[in-house]
């Protein structure tokens, strides 16, 4: 038996001593011992400034008095030393009592502690007052959302602005033509082509801002198909090229053998134009434009607003050798209305509108570009389950022009038009009558369904979408119960992807603003089936 020399176990002891001393006197943390049930069986000075316990008042008492009221009735001082036994160490932060009742944030660390031979001996456990910490923390992240919404209201605000600017303007031109219009039609006079002209051409800037708008929103109706993205951007170079002038060299890059994206390839073709002529504006001196395309897999990412899920996508890229942005034109790129070319050369929509757009189809967008540098724009667009298009990027492709509408029955097809807007269903009601269509209107689906419920031949119906009280869609779905073969033309102002993704059979959708032209031919389109 080897006993140690009675200097050695001096030195032993008074450095034991020094260390209690040491624990006894620190006063911010709460530093005391715990036997294997939770008893607690030291205390030191900073445990009785947390607290508020003289060690004589503790010492002798289970922890679980320091808990909640509603944290001991879970288990929670039990699962503090299993969970301590169980991993070696219990850490985490939550609510403990004083001697008062007054709550405090606690940082609470426990540590098993076991003898020579592995028994357990007890717990040692430290305490943190960190309440004062806590409070600066969550009133760093209120002031953090408080910035963020007076930035966001400051971004709608100026969005509201400009759209208000823009549609003052178009109302201008309409409301001056008709005025126009109205006196020349007063007087007699017949040269009223030219104001028509200016009304019709405002009515359809009009129409161009909304859809953006819709674009930016991803609310805008979009006709996705199986899509090569090497072979699209293939065939429309020679566009790009006459577009963007003889100063500017266009390089193509492209996949050999494209995976297939499901997309709709007329608003991807004048995404592309878009971010070519805002690459050319970038180089006023001439430079090289390069358009690429290529497979990826990513792993999942989170961005602003969305999570991106892991797997195949394809990349389309545009970049130009421009000046760049800085960081904060960078940080606003697609911002609607945001725009650094001077007033009345350019909307701001064009970027925004195809964030929309390629938001809305399933993908993201990247952006990279250094002042003086250039800058790089990347669409990624998820692949097509299963999709492998084997035809090389030049093979030729043979597409034919779509049929002509056919021409209206000689019979009077009957239409029930639902339209909550009174001068909208007088307006496409006096022109379906003009056409030879018998016509029966209805404010909402409550006035609709007796007609529909009634003996009265109804051909088609065309109904708004966002009708008050019971919807288009609703609408429709009973009047397909009660007329298994009723045609249905759905109206819209403000599409949800649900509207043209869910369409019943035989149905048709068109997005407000639409010529009588094309209503017209939808709905001949629609009756032939």
């Amino acid at each position: 038996m080897n006993i140690a020399p009675s200097g050695q176990f001096a030195e032993n002891r008074a450095g034991e001593r020094h260390l209690q001393l040491l624990i006894e006197c620190v006063t911010d943390y709460a530093i005391y011992m715990l036997d294997p049930t939770g008893i607690v069986s030291s205390w030191n000075a900073g445990a009785q400034r947390f607290k508020g316990y003289q060690a004589a008042e503790i010492i002798g008492q289970h922890f679980s008095r320091f808990f909640t009221p509603e944290d001991r009735e879970a288990g929670m001082p039990q699962h503090v030393l299993a969970t301590a036994l169980r991993d070696g160490r219990f850490e985490a932060e939550g609510w403990r009592v004083r001697k008062d009742g007054r709550r405090f944030w606690a940082s609470v660390v426990v540590d098993p502690i076991r003898d020579d031979d592995g028994s357990l001996v007890g717990f040692a456990k430290i305490t943190r007052d960190i309440t004062e910490k806590r409070e600066t923390q969550l009133a760093l992240e209120e002031a953090r959302d408080a910035l963020f919404q007076a930035q966001k209201l400051e971004t709608i605000g100026k969005l509201t602005g400009s759209v208000a600017h823009d549609f003052n303007n178009l109302l201008q031109a309409i409301g001056s033509s008709l005025e126009m219009i109205g006196q020349r039609a007063g007087s007699h006079q017949t040269d009223i082509h030219r104001h028509l002209g200016v009304a019709r051409s405002a009515l359809e800037t009009a129409g161009a801002v909304t859809q953006r708008l819709l674009a930016f929103a991803r609310r805008q109706p979009l006709r996705p198909e199986p899509t090569d993205m090497a072979r699209l951007v293939y065939g429309m170079a020679e566009l790009v090229r006459r577009s963007v002038g003889e100063m500017v060299r266009v390089e193509l890059s492209l996949a050999d053998t494209g995976w297939i994206c499901q997309v709709d390839p007329h608003q991807l073709e004048s995404g592309i134009l878009n971010l070519a002529l805002n690459a050319r504006d970038a180089m006023p001196g001439g430079g090289t434009l390069t358009i690429a395309t290529a497979n990826v897999t990513l792993p999942r990412r989170m961005l602003p607003g969305q999570t991106i899920e892991a797997g195949d996508y394809l990349m389309l890229s545009v970049s130009d050798t421009g000046i760049g942005m800085s960081a904060d034109v960078l940080s606003r790129a697609v911002e609607p209305f945001f725009t650094t070319k001077p007033m009345g050369q350019g909307t701001g929509l064009g970027l925004s509108q195809l964030y929309g757009f390629i938001h809305q189809s399933g993908g993201f967008l990247e952006m990279e570009s250094r002042e003086g540098e250039g800058t790089t724009i990347k669409l990624y667009l998820p692949r097509l389950a299963g999709g492998m298009h084997h035809a090389a990027p030049g093979d030729e492709v043979v597409t034919q022009a779509p049929p002509p509408p056919p021409p209206v029955p000689q019979e009077r097809p009957s239409i029930l038009l639902v339209e909550d807007e009174v001068l909208i269903r007088l307006v496409l009601a006096e022109a379906l009558t003009e056409q030879g269509y018998h016509v029966h209107q209805a404010g909402n689906g409550e006035e609709a369904l007796p007609i529909i419920s009634s003996g009265t031949p109804i051909d088609a119906m065309i109904t708004d979408v966002g009708l008050p009280g019971m919807n288009g869609r609703l609408l429709a779905q009973l009047a397909h119960a009660r007329r298994p073969r009723i045609k249905i033309l759905f109206l819209t102002g403000y599409i949800d992807r649900a509207d043209s993704e869910a369409l019943p059979p035989g149905s048709a959708l068109l997005c407000k603003p639409v010529s009588m032209v094309t209503l017209l031919a939808r709905l001949r389109a629609v009756l032939s089936g």
